[in-house]
This record gives C-alpha cells, sequence and structure tokens, in this order.
C-alpha cells in the first residue's frame, strides 16, 4: 500500500503479555505432635529385608487419630503404602530425618500387642516376613461394617453340662480346669455316638465362666455352618461369632471388629480365626488338625495347628486339639507330656466304634470283585441309610487296554484317555482330543478297562445291584451336608459325607488300595483320617464293611487311632521326617539351588537334592530339601530368612520356602 509520501509504513504488532511466573504457596511444615511424636509403623512393602518397623513423625492434625494399632497410609521408598502404627515413643534412634505419616486411615485399632507378638512368631517359625503374616491376620478394612456395633449379649450364662466328658479319661477334670481359670493342655481322640461340637461347646461355656473367650477353628464351612447352630444353642444367642475367609467382605469384617472390641469373647472359624485377636483368651480349640484345609496355601505357609500352639504358650492359655483320628504330631506332644490325652477307655471304645469286617473282594481264591460278597448283603441287609466312601467323584478317570492292561494314552500328546460320563465321548484329559475309534500301541487291541471307577460309574453300578434303594451322591461341585433318615445309599468321595440323624447303618469303604496308592509321605495318616471320620458317622450297633488289605487296615478293625498314631511318629522317627525333625523346602532356579545346596547351614542339617519337583515334567523346576534337628528349627529357620532377604536386597526374584510343608 502507497501513498504520495511514499509507502505507508505497516503498524507494528503489539507484543504479547508476558505471563508473569505465578508464585506457588509454600505448603506449610508440619509441626510434631508434642507427646509422643514417634509412631512405629510395620509397613507393607513385600521386601524381606525391610523386614521391621520403620518411625514416622505424627503430625499434630493426625495425633488424636493416631493410635497403636491403627491403620495408616506412609511414604515409602516414594509411594503411599499400607502400614500398622505398633506403637507410639518420645524419640526415635534413627540418625537421620524422620518422615511424617501421609494419611491416618481408620483410628480403630485393628493390630493388638499379642497379635502382633503371635504374627511376628510365625513368621519367624515359618522363615516369612511380618507383613505377610499380618495379611492372614486381619482382614481389609470395610468402612460400613466398622460403623455399626451390634448389641452385645448380655444376661447371665446358661447353666452347662460336662456329661459328656465322663466318657474320656480326665474329661471331667480338664472341663473343671477350665472353669476353675486354669491352663490345661489335651489332645482329645473322640470316638462316635457323641456330638463333638456340643463337648467343645461345653468346654468354651465353661471357659466363659471364668471371664475369659475362647478361638475354635474347624477345617470348613460346612463344618462351621453346623458349629455355629449348636454354639447358639449351648452358648446363647450373641456370645459368638464366626470368622471364615469366605465370609461376604463385610461381614468378615464385622465378625473381626466383635471380638477385637471385646463385643464376644469367642470366635468360631476356619484356618482365618487363628489370628482373631479374642480378649482374655483362655482356650484354643482345633477339631480334625490332620485336615489339609488347615495349611495355608500363602506365603510364608503357616499351618493353623502351629499358629494355635505358638499362640496357646505365648499367652499361656489352655489348649484342645481333638479329632477322630489322631496325627503324628498330637502323639508326639503326648509322648513329650506337653499335654494329657483325652481317650476313651478300650471297651467304651470298642462299642462306639462300628463292627468292622475287612474283605480283599475274593471269595474262595477267586479274583476279587469290586462289591464283594460281604458288603452286598451288608448293604441289603440295612434298616437305614448306607453310606459308600468312594475314593474319588468322577465317572471313568482312568483307561487302560483290556487285553495287555497297558495305560491308554492320547495319540497326540499321551495324555491320559478319560470319559467324564456315561454320555461323554472318550477323550483325552489334557488335550481334550476325542480317541474313538481307539487301538492299543502295544498289543492293537481295541477294548478299554477302567481300572479305576469313580463316584458316579459307581453309583450307576449300585443302582442296577440295589433298584429298591434310592441312590445319592455327595462329592466335587455337588455336596450334601445332611441327607432323611431311611433306606438309601449314599456315594460320597472323602470329606464330602453328608451327616444323617441317627448315624449311618452301614458303612462301606471301598477301594481303600487306591487311597494309598497316592505318594505322599502322609497318605497312610491322610487315609486313615479319612477312614476314621467315614466310620464315626455310623450309629449305635451300626456294621462296616472296608474292602482292602486285612493288614493294612487293623487299627480300622481294633478301633485303635492312638495305635496308628504311634507307629506313624515312630515311622517318621526313622526317616527324620516332621515332626521328629524340622524340614524345609526351596524352589527357584537350578543355579541358585546349586549355590545354596554348597551352603552350611545348620551343625546337622542334611542337603538333599536339587531334585525335580515333578519327575513327569522337565518344566516344573527343582526343588531343595533341607533337614535338621528340631533343636535347631529356630535356626534353620532364621538362615532361611537372611536368603530371603540377601536376593530382596539384591533386587533379584523371590525363592518358594516353606518350613514343614504338608506334601513333598
Amino acid at each position: 500500500m502507497t501513498t504520495r509520501d511514499g509507502p505507508e509504513q505497516l503498524a507494528l504488532v503489539p507484543p504479547a503479555p508476558v505471563a508473569r511466573p505465578r508464585k506457588q504457596p509454600t505448603k506449610p511444615v508440619p509441626e510434631a505432635a508434642a507427646v509422643r511424636p514417634v509412631a512405629r509403623v510395620v509397613v507393607d512393602s513385600g521386601l524381606a529385608h525391610l523386614d521391621r518397623p520403620f518411625d514416622y513423625l505424627v503430625p499434630t492434625t493426625l495425633d488424636a487419630q493416631t493410635v497403636a494399632g491403627c491403620r495408616v497410609k506412609v511414604r515409602f521408598a516414594g509411594r503411599l503404602v499400607d502400614g500398622f502404627v505398633v506403637e507410639r515413643v518420645q524419640a526415635t534412634e534413627h540418625g537421620g530425618r524422620l518422615a511424617f505419616l501421609a494419611k491416618v486411615v481408620s483410628s480403630e485399632p485393628v493390630l493388638h500387642p499379642e497379635v502382633l507378638a503371635l504374627a511376628r512368631a510365625v513368621a519367624d517359625r515359618y522363615a516369612g516376613t511380618l507383613g505377610d503374616v499380618l495379611r492372614l491376620a486381619i482382614p481389609p478394612r470395610h468402612a460400613r461394617a466398622e460403623a455399626s456395633r451390634p448389641t452385645p449379649a448380655d444376661g447371665p450364662l446358661p447353666v452347662g453340662s460336662a456329661a459328656g466328658w465322663q466318657t474320656y479319661a480326665h474329661g471331667l477334670g480338664f472341663v473343671a480346669a477350665l472353669r476353675a481359670g486354669e491352663q490345661p493342655r489335651a489332645w482329645w481322640t473322640a470316638v462316635p455316638g457323641q456330638d463333638p461340637a456340643e463337648l467343645v461347646a461345653e468346654a468354651v461355656l465353661a471357659t466363659l465362666g471364668s471371664g475369659r473367650g475362647a478361638v475354635v477353628c474347624v477345617p470348613d464351612n460346612r463344618d462351621v455352618a453346623r458349629w455355629d447352630a449348636v454354639f447358639s444353642t449351648v452358648l446363647g444367642a450373641g456370645r459368638h461369632v464366626a470368622l471364615t475367609a469366605a465370609q461376604d467382605p463385610a461381614d468378615r469384617y464385622q465378625s473381626f471388629l466383635a471380638a477385637s472390641r471385646g463385643d464376644v469373647q469367642v470366635v468360631l472359624g476356619t484356618r482365618a480365626a487363628a489370628f482373631a485377636p479374642v480378649r482374655d483368651l483362655g482356650l484354643v480349640v482345633m477339631w480334625d488338625d490332620g485336615d489339609d484345609l488347615f495349611a495355608e496355601p500363602r506365603s510364608p505357609y503357616p499351618h493353623a495347628r502351629e499358629v494355635l500352639l505358638l499362640r496357646a504358650a505365648a499367652q499361656e492359655s489352655a489348649l484342645l486339639i481333638g479329632g477322630h483320628a489322631r496325627t503324628a504330631e498330637g502323639q508326639s506332644l503326648i509322648d513329650s507330656g506337653w499335654c494329657v490325652e483325652l481317650a476313651a477307655a478300650q471297651r467304651e471304645r470298642r462299642r462306639a466304634w462300628p463292627r468292622l469286617a475287612v474283605t480283599d473282594g475274593s471269595t474262595a481264591g477267586s479274583a476279587p470283585v469290586r462289591l464283594p460278597q460281604e458288603a452286598f448283603r451288608a448293604i441289603r441287609g440295612a434298616t437305614g441309610a448306607v453310606l459308600v466312601q468312594v475314593p474319588r467323584r468322577g465317572y471313568r478317570e482312568s483307561l487302560s487296554c483290556q487285553t495287555c492292561r497297558q495305560p491308554a494314552r492320547c495319540t497326540e500328546c499321551q495324555g491320559p484317555l478319560g470319559q467324564p460320563s456315561a454320555s461323554a465321548p472318550i477323550a483325552c484329559r489334557w488335550c481334550g482330543r476325542g480317541a474313538s475309534p481307539w487301538t492299543c500301541p502295544h498289543c492293537q487291541g481295541t477294548e478299554l478297562r477302567s481300572p479305576v471307577v469313580g463316584a458316579l460309574r459307581t453309583a450307576e453300578e449300585f443302582a442296577r445291584a440295589f433298584p429298591d434303594l434310592e441312590v445319592l451322591t455327595s462329592g466335587g461341585q455337588t455336596i450334601l451336608d445332611a441327607v432323611e433318615p431311611g433306606r438309601r445309599l449314599v456315594l460320597a468321595t472323602p470329606g464330602a459325607e453328608p451327616h444323617v440323624a441317627g448315624g449311618y447303618a452301614v458303612v462301606i469303604l471301598l477301594d481303600t488300595w487306591l487311597m494309598l496308592a497316592r505318594e505322599d509321605v502322609r497318605v497312610e495318616e491322610e487315609s486313615h483320617r479319612r477312614w476314621f471320620n467315614a466310620l464315626a458317622l455310623a450309629g449305635p450297633g451300626a456294621t462296616a464293611v472296608a474292602v482292602g488289605d486285612p493288614v493294612t487296615l487293623q487299627a480300622l478293625v481294633r478301633a485303635d487311632p492312638a495305635g496308628f498314631a504311634a507307629r506313624e511318629l515312630a515311622s517318621r522317627a526313622e526317616t527324620h521326617l516332621p515332626p521328629t525333625a524340622r524340614l524345609a523346602t526351596v524352589g527357584g532356579p537350578d543355579a541358585v539351588l546349586a549355590e545354596l545346596a554348597a551352603r552350611t547351614w545348620t551343625p546337622h542339617t542334611e542337603v538333599l537334592g536339587p531334585v525335580p519337583v515333578d519327575l513327569r515334567s522337565a518344566e516344573a523346576g527343582e526343588r531343595l530339601i533341607l533337614r535338621a534337628p528340631r533343636r535347631e528349627g529356630a535356626e534353620l529357620a532364621a538362615a532361611l530368612a537372611a536368603v530371603a532377604a540377601e536376593r530382596s536386597a539384591a533386587k533379584l526374584p523371590g525363592l518358594r520356602i516353606q518350613v514343614d510343608p504338608l506334601s513333598l
């Protein structure tokens, strides 16, 4: 653009205003509390080399909320993590600068000193960390449950009757000692005819009469439901709570808080109840301690029996562990004199247990049959319900060639062939590929047989043999809690046997050889426990038939679980296995295990391996086994914990360490 005076000068674009940096408000420095400003916090870091409390300052804004046992959040390694306040002190021993607590999640004290001490002892016993044990001991917080508080029971305690305990030597004296506030310790071998839940409830009632509380652990949720009804009848409503990991989160936390606040003094539950914060604990009880459900599958893999034994010793409470069978651990404690034996006299014991006949299934030298004449006649002559225990649940779980007896395998993956039901085709149990028609690669045979028959196939066979009887099955995903009295056949897998009012008229134990065929150091103890539990469901005057080796089943014939436990303990002593020794397994990379095998552990530790975890699979990895005398058990666990801490500090992958595992 031009004018007469020349080109017009373009207007300059005004510069954009320069934004002045906004002055950030300075964050006020928190002020520490005047009284006991240092909180010791157990931090859930998950790191083995940091398995200790850490000191934090308590700001004045959180002073009133920060109490011992409450949940907090703290800054740890640059992130917010959960923790529990252990205590508040006036000064710290840390020479550096302390950080402040970030938040008090809840001022509800949930970690009590006795539970903290127990968790520390369990972590040391099993070469674990305190944080791992506390995750097992304290359920997750539920705000709605924390805000509610049920009305505790009031009024006088019911009048109890300990008459049921007179069947057992020292039984009445045990209950009297509980009522007097003493700390008796007993291992109880129960006999059929009396509901163990009622006897335990009477012992708990005696403990309540002395002003103390009790923790009762049973194997599974079915037991909890049955015992819960009995406890409500004997103790009265509102005097106990049920605590299991299967509960709704709100219900579980509410039950936990009821014990923590002192609203109830009795907690009944599964292994999750072993750490229940019962105030003035006077009695810990466990029923059927040999059940593998008491073994925790999460690190550090503690057994609830050992947790209760540690708790009884530390808190000076009474102890009662019982069952129809007896474990080697129980026999060991009885032999050592640490606890007394509560057992019926021989005559009472023989009268209470059903009369058992053992047959191998053969008649006059013929080949054994699955349903011997003795069992057939017993079922046919039964006037009430009949229980048939079958080791496996399925239909035809394994197949073999009818001609040469070689196992039938899949042509693609070499997995075992099976048939899940009568209408299902024969297929591989690993890859699911169909295998019809099938030809044996060894003898070219085309017919299959089933060396192992499950409960479903057995039910079909029994329904054809006894068409006038109703046949029920219990096991797997379909477990019956109870059945109505009357003439019917109940086929159940071990542990799934339903109860019947008045007991069973006949109990049949099928395929006992199959239960003993498993490769496990506890196979005989576990099998006898399941057989005794099934026989204990028989009613007065009942009969029983076991199909198996008469020599192996002599403990059942004599109704002598104590004698079997003594022989099992002697066998463990010869092989240096728990409970006569301390045994630990370490799983990890081969190179790491080879290095650990060359280490020096305790003076008398035996190093076995490394060996493959599963000889059938090269991908399963290897495992190192360490075996030491019991007196060196604590030293061995400390050495294993030190190894875990070393690898954690070096940021190396962790190892799977198990002390006294149930299975090898």
